[in-house]
């Protein structure tokens, strides 16, 4: 997801977390204030939810689990507790399609670093043997949300990228907008959460398979669309890739092959009245394939659906232009 420029709103944009920040608000005096604000939040997520910084608390709970013969419970700070249960609560909506626990797997496919590390050519490495014994799968996994304490089975190392990105879009807005009384938008490697009172004519966002700064030639089918609240998630196969054994893998993993999930869609898009549901929906879809159509109608979604062949279907009063 995009911002569209427009005369009303002030924008910002900058690279944090290995993906690209933008940050748009109507009140232009506020945006110094706004871009403080969601800055302190990403430090924040970075320290609690990293796979990849060896002091972040989710490294933490995988050494914790690492060479433990039964069950271990590890106390956590608040944000880190509400994160994993937005991925446990996707994991339940999707049937196990989005599932926390595949982050041994993507490490043992090669995705162990920040991505702007892992996408350099000089990157590619061996092929190693996965077995489906890497993912324990997420009902193995408990979170006392009041106690601020995460259960983990031996050996678990959780991913939440599936769905932090989009949780964290929705709380930086909402606080944003709640602390600095303007309408916001935030967007957080392509997922768009807005808050406040919109623009008059709505937040224009254009949908493409690679986030990009406005103005920027997409990388093939793209559209402008506006929405006034709630959120929008692109899914891509094409935008975290890498190579192995001469392999080219993506980043959305089908828990039950535990390889990449088959690239039917080159990218889906879900609009919902948050960014971490439709991250969610966009996510399970991307894994479910041709299934995907007929999962997401009776959800009643807006959809945008981009095949690889670069036909589109479009559900459920996707939003225009």
């Amino acid at each position: 997801m995009t911002p569209a420029a427009t005369d009303d709103v002030a924008f910002d944009a900058w690279t944090a977390l290995g993906m690209l920040v933008q940050l748009a608000v109507t009140e232009p005096a506020r945006l110094a204030a706004a871009r403080a604000l969601l800055e302190a939040d990403l430090l924040a997520l970075d320290l609690a939810c990293s796979r990849f910084r060896a002091d972040s608390e989710l490294v933490a709970v995988a050494n914790a689990a690492r060479g433990a013969t039964a069950t271990v419970t590890v106390p956590v700070s608040p944000l880190l507790a509400e994160a994993v249960a937005v991925s446990l609560r996707a994991a339940r909506l999707t049937d196990g399609d989005v599932d926390p626990t595949v982050g041994a797997l993507l490490s043992a496919l090669g995705y162990d670093r920040d991505f702007t590390e892992l996408a350099r050519p000089e990157q590619e490495q061996a092929p190693r043997q996965v077995t489906a014994a890497t993912i324990p799968g997420w009902r193995s996994v408990r979170v006392d949300v009041d106690r601020h304490l995460l259960t983990v089975p031996p050996g678990a190392q959780l991913d939440l990228g599936a769905t932090v990105k989009g949780w964290a879009a929705d709380r930086a807005a909402a606080r944003i907008a709640r602390q600095l009384g303007c309408g916001v938008l935030v967007s957080l490697g392509g997922d768009t959460a807005v808050a406040g009172e919109p623009p008059a004519d709505g937040w224009r966002i254009r949908v493409q398979a690679k986030t990009a700064l406005p103005g920027a030639q997409p990388d093939g089918p793209a559209q402008v669309v506006r929405i006034r609240d709630g959120g929008l998630a692109t899914s891509s196969t094409t935008a975290r890739r890498w190579r192995r054994g001469g392999d080219v893998l993506h980043h959305i993993l089908d828990p039950r092959t535990c390889r990449p999930a088959q690239s039917v869609w080159r990218t889906v898009s879900v609009a919902a009245a948050t960014c971490a549901d439709a991250n969610t929906a966009a996510t399970a879809a991307i894994i479910r394939g041709h299934a995907a159509l007929n999962w997401l109608a009776p959800l009643q979604l807006p959809a945008r659906l981009v095949h690889q062949d670069g036909t589109v279907h479009v559900l459920s009063a996707w939003p225009e232009g």
